[in-house]
């Protein structure tokens, strides 16, 4: 091997020399147990911070932490079970007469129901979303890229939601889309009258006759069960849903899928959709999509309002890829259109009430 040079000699030389003494201190300091947080301050001192920092880059746990003599309450397991059980079928009694039913948790659904719970507090309002984890492809902007963009004007809600963004001129960008969906489910779920089902996919409608409608026939709820049951009837003989009556289903189930537009596949299978086929939706134009889908939000057939994607595939619209503005303000626009629908249904059973006719009911309803 060919001699260090000089200057390597002193180089080695003087690393060798320091190591001891680094790690002689590291030692030392190890020996003696960092301040406590709360012993005579607020915070650690600036010499104990010294020491944790150093401490943790050397890959060595600190003495003592504010946790370390940290005792839970005493609990019982049958206590977990029934703190869980007892709520969840309350709810599911609560809410077997909902006003509103959203189905699927997605973007434009969580905001229908964040709409909902701003103008019409005391409505109760049931959202049913099939995976565990609510938010649909909102946790990720597009091909898993982390960056959500919102086009202008729709970046209103995020100013009343306090989610910071990077203003690019006809459009924003939020740095992580987990950080707008998360938010916006935070404030969905703080309402006492919204209550979220996940893992529950909604295999079916209600579908009640009404000659008060056109078509004779009005959705009248949806039919559940747990996600995981669903995906294994055909493993089983028999596993039967549960029901969930509703004034108003508000669908946002998104473009198709294994649970993707779950209830226009359902109304096409039933000859509820209106001129009788499901086109699909379109290719990709953004410019022409977002538009579409905001404009395109209404009470497809009666008793049911499509919001977001799930829209592209009753009309036929361009698929509009990863922008989000429109499943935004289509689901705050179908807060509003569920509110009519509402508002349709009493007057109809007002004018029922006082012993109008059928006619004069449907009268009422329009």
């Amino acid at each position: 091997m060919a001699a260090l040079s000089t200057a390597a000699q002193r180089r080695l030389a003087s690393s060798s020399a320091a190591g001891p003494r680094r790690g002689a201190r590291l030692v030392a300091r190890v020996a003696e147990p960092l301040a406590q947080p709360n012993s005579g301050s607020s915070s650690f001192s600036s010499s104990s911070a010294a020491d944790a920092s150093l401490l943790a880059r050397a890959g060595l746990p600190p003495t003592t932490t504010p946790y370390d003599d940290f005792k839970f309450a005493p609990i019982r397991e049958a206590a977990v079970s029934r703190a869980m059980t007892r709520r969840y079928f309350r709810d599911l009694d609560e809410f077997a007469e909902s006003d509103v039913v959203i189905v699927g948790a997605g973007s434009a659904g969580l905001a229908c129901a964040y709409e909902l719970g701003k103008v019409a507090p005391h409505l109760k309002i049931a959202m049913m979303e099939q995976s565990v984890a609510p938010g649909g492809g909102a946790w990720l902007g597009g091909q898993l890229f982390s960056a959500m963009v919102v086009r202008k004007p729709a970046h209103l809600m995020l100013d009343e939601l306090e989610v910071p963004y990077e203003d690019d001129g006809d459009y924003v960008v939020v740095r992580h889309a987990a950080l707008l969906t998360s938010t916006l489910m935070s404030h969905v779920l703080k309402n006492p009258n919204v209550k979220l089902f996940n893992a529950v996919a909604v295999e079916d409608l209600i579908v009640k006759p009404d000659d008060t409608v056109a078509g004779g026939r009005r959705v009248a709820g949806v039919v559940t069960n747990w996600s995981l049951v669903a995906q294994a009837h055909g493993t089983q003989s028999c596993m039967d849903p549960n029901v969930m009556e509703a004034g108003v289903v508000v669908s946002a189930c998104g473009h198709d899928g294994p649970f993707g537009a779950t209830s226009v596949k359902r109304l096409a299978r039933l000859g509820m959709v209106p001129g009788g086929e499901v086109p699909g939706m379109g290719a990709l134009d953004m410019e022409a999509a977002e538009g579409a889908i905001v404009g395109g939000t209404r009470e497809v057939v009666p008793g049911m309002v499509l919001t977001g994607m799930e829209l592209a595939e009753v009309d036929g619209s361009p698929r509009m890829g990863p922008t989000f503005g429109a499943m935004i303000v289509s689901g705050r626009r179908a807060a509003h259109v569920a509110l009519a629908v509402l508002e349709k249904k009493r007057r109809a059973a007002a004018a029922a009430a006082k012993g109008g006719s059928t006619v004069e009911a449907a009268a009422a309803a329009l």
